[in-house]
This record gives structure tokens, sequence and C-alpha cells, in this order.
């Protein structure tokens, strides 16, 4: 049988024990999927009318769309649980880590991308995001690092060529050894976009200076403009803490909004990670310009930085997705667990009915979908890409629950049963099909011990 033809093999995925299409409750009870795409939705009661060639029996699964995570940093797998930078707060922390980042080596740098990737993959998750922004001499094809490893996985990727333009003797935080040039990092973004952007329908490349004090002005104004001559997206962190602010207001003279502003980022082809601290005037200005927020809760408690206002963003028309963040601040790559942590922190803002199972579902899926600008996934229905999540609830979590969807968040989901990409199963029994986990995490062991000896030589 040849590879086109197992292609064009349909799968049936067959009466699920409850499924999440991307509406909050519909009568759909099963899948087929041909190709790369989903073609037919099954009402209950009814077979396909679509021929098939297989059947999936998800009747002990939860099926949902592949989660979508719109904010990481790969190589900070390497840091996790980090004692130097343990219990402090966002500027110290960043500056006691920027030393021990910045020794990050090519081979290190590829297995951090490769057990950040497979841990999200794991978790359910079938798009990432990474925000790249470390480029010490030695790692300068960093981008190209990741979009091997994606390729090699088969799995979606919006990679985001980052940079660091501000160091310690401009007035930023980051030291000297991992800044660049502004010559430097426009030509890499506009290389790294002319040769992976959309060239198969799984890679994408956006353009992301790591924050409003590791850049110069001038790199945010330079990177807006070749973004939008080549039409790719723009990312950067922003309004994460009240330091921050202060500092904008310091160094810019301005606060994070309007100086994204006044660098031609208010469109609706940006996105900020965090986006915690707005006042509601900037909230209203952004959701006029239909920016995009990506909500990282582990992440923004873990720093104290925070809570988002979901609801306030998303009324006012801001796009907003979910995000794991950097595994040395939250400290993993488990994009379920982070819809749960999603729902929790935001009921500490709002009463419980204002935001619900389905409200943290839709951040991690549809939501995250609008956020990257990514029409073809994010929802289970038919013409959208075959990227889909079975879970099931046969752990001592969830015995006692009644409701499939609200047990995967309230009880505490951290391991899909069996992952798709574009029609390809990628984890099935919850055994990771495309390579040997127990020897990536030793390997990847192994690059965290050395990493960290560096600093104690």
């Amino acid at each position: 049988m040849t590879s086109n033809t197992q292609q064009n093999l349909a799968i049936w995925i067959k009466h699920p024990l409850a499924i999440y299409t991307g509406n909050d409750q519909d009568a759909t009870n099963g899948l087929v999927i041909k190709g790369t795409e989903i073609v037919e939705l099954i009402a209950k009661g009814q077979s396909p009318n679509t021929e098939y060639q297989s059947v999936f029996d998800a009747k002990d699964h939860v099926v949902i769309p592949g989660l979508i995570n719109t904010h990481h940093h790969f190589y900070q797998t390497l840091t996790r649980a980090c004692p130097p930078a343990l219990n402090k707060k966002l500027f110290p922390w960043l500056q006691t880590l920027y030393p021990i980042w910045a020794e990050l080596q090519p081979q290190w740098h590829a297995l951090a991308t490769q057990l950040a990737m497979v841990e999200l993959l794991m978790s359910g998750c079938t798009t990432v995001s990474d925000h790249h922004y470390l480029f010490p001499q030695v790692l300068d094809n960093a981008i190209d690092q990741q979009v091997s490893v994606a390729q090699s996985l088969g799995m979606r990727a919006t990679l985001t060529r980052g940079s660091m333009s501000l160091g310690q003797d401009q007035g930023g935080l980051p030291p000297q050894p991992v800044v660049q040039t502004e010559q430097r990092i426009l030509e890499d973004s506009e290389r790294l976009i002319r040769k992976y952007h959309q060239q198969d329908n799984l890679i994408e490349i956006a353009l992301a200076p790591c924050s409003p004090f590791s850049v110069t002005q001038e790199l945010m104004i330079e990177t807006a403009k070749l973004a939008k001559q080549y039409d790719v997206n723009l990312h950067t962190h922003l309004a994460e803490t009240e330091d921050e602010n202060a500092f904008c207001l310091k160094m810019f003279g301005q606060r994070p909004v309007d100086y994204l502003e006044s660098v031609g980022w208010m469109h609706d082809k940006t996105w900020l990670a965090h986006g915690i601290h707005f006042n509601d005037d900037e909230i209203q200005r952004l959701g006029h310009a239909k920016v995009g927020v990506c909500h990282c809760p582990s992440s923004n408690m873990v720093l104290a930085s925070g809570i988002a206002k979901v609801n306030e963003l998303k009324a006012a028309g801001v796009r907003v997705g979910l995000g794991v963040d950097g595994s040395a601040s939250n400290d993993h790559s488990n994009l379920i667990q982070e819809v749960r942590q999603a729902l929790l922190i935001q009921r500490l803002r709002y009463e419980a009915d204002e935001f619900t199972h389905f409200d943290a579902f839709e951040l991690a899926t549809k939501g995250g979908a609008q956020v990257l600008n990514r029409d073809n996934i994010g929802q289970l229905q038919v013409g959208k890409q075959a990227d889909l999540a079975c879970f099931k609830l046969d752990e001592a979590r969830f015995s006692g629950s009644h409701d499939p969807l609200a047990a995967l968040v309230l009880c505490g989901a951290s391991q899909a049963d069996a992952v798709m990409i574009a029609g390809q199963w990628k984890v099935k029994d919850k055994t990771w099909l495309g390579g040997d986990l127990n020897q990536l995490i030793a390997d990847h062991t192994h690059a965290a011990h050395d990493m960290l000896k560096l600093q104690t030589i």
C-alpha cells in the first residue's frame, strides 16, 4: 500500500463517551477523517455517509480538538526548579537565569525543543508556538533546529524568531553575550520567513522581539515593517508585571500599550504574552485593534505576576488563547493541566458562573487558533484539520465523576490516551509513537545537569 493510498483512507472516530467540537454542547456522536481533514460529523444515532476503511472506537474516550499552546520557551525545560532562581519576582528571576541560559549549546537546545514538544503532545497539544529569543554565538541557527524537530515529530508549529538587542550596557536586562545587532536580527528574520513560512501546512514563522526591556524601539519598528512586508504575525511579552509598566515609563515615557502603538504593533497580526496589567481604556484599545493575548496562568502564579482579565479582554474584542509559558516559570509543559489552571485562577477574579469549564476549553482550542491566525484548527468541524486528542477517564482521580467533559478539567486530566495531527496518530495507548521517551528523558536530564554545572565550575 502506498503512502498516498494510506493518506486517502478514511477513519471513523466512533461513538465517543463525550465530544467537544468547539461548541458548548451539540449532538455530535463521532466524526470521519480523510487525509488531513475532517470530512463529516456524525449525529447521534446515525452512521457515516462517507466510505471509511478503519474505525477508532472512542466509547471510552472524551474527544476534544487538539489543544493549542500559544506561548512557550522550549529551552527553559533545562532549568526547571532551578535553585538560584526559586522564589523570585520576574526581573530578579530573569537576571539570575540569563547567565545560565547564556551557556546554551546547540545539542542541548535540540533536546530541550524535542522534550518540550513531546511533553505537550502527550498532554493533548497538537499545535505549539515557541518564543525563542536567546542566541549565544554558538546557537545562531536555533530556529532552524526547532523547525527540524517539529517536522520530525509531525507537529503543527508557529515558531517565532525572537530577539534581544538591548543589553545591560544599554540599560536593558540581558547580558551582552546573548544580545545581537539589529542588522543581524532582521537579516535572519527575513531568511527564516523566506525559507520556512508556510512551506507546508504545519510550519509558520512569526517575529518576536523579546520584550520592551530587552530590545530597542527601533528594532520594534523595523520588525513590524518586516512582518507587514511578508504578512507574518508579531509576538512579544507585554504588561506581565507592574515593574514592566514602570520600566516603560522610565525608559520610553509611555505605558506599554502606548509604546506598542508608537512602534506600529496595534493590529490583528500581533499577539502578546501575559497581558495582565492593562487598565480599562487600554483593554478597549487592544480590543478595537483586534490584538491577541496569551493567558499564562501557571507562570503568572509562580512569579506572582497577577491575573489576566480574560473576560474583559474577550468582551472588548481581544483574541485570547492559552499558554504554558516557559518551563522555568511553570514548571511543566502540560496544556490540559493548564486548562484547569485557567479555570481555577479565573474563578478568583469572576463568579463561578462567569467563567466555566467551556470557557477554559475555548482558550486552549478555538481561542488559540484565533490568536495564531490559523483558521483551519481549533474546532472539530468539517473542513478543519484533523487535529484531536482523546482522553480516558479510567484513573482514580475520575472515579465517581458524572459529566465527562467537566471531569476532564475539574478532576485534573494530565495525559491523553491518543493524539492525532493532520490525520496521523502521534500518540496511542498513552505512548508516544515517534521515539523512545525514556531515552529522550535521560538525554535531556543529562544535558540539564551539564548546563547547570557550568555555573559552579
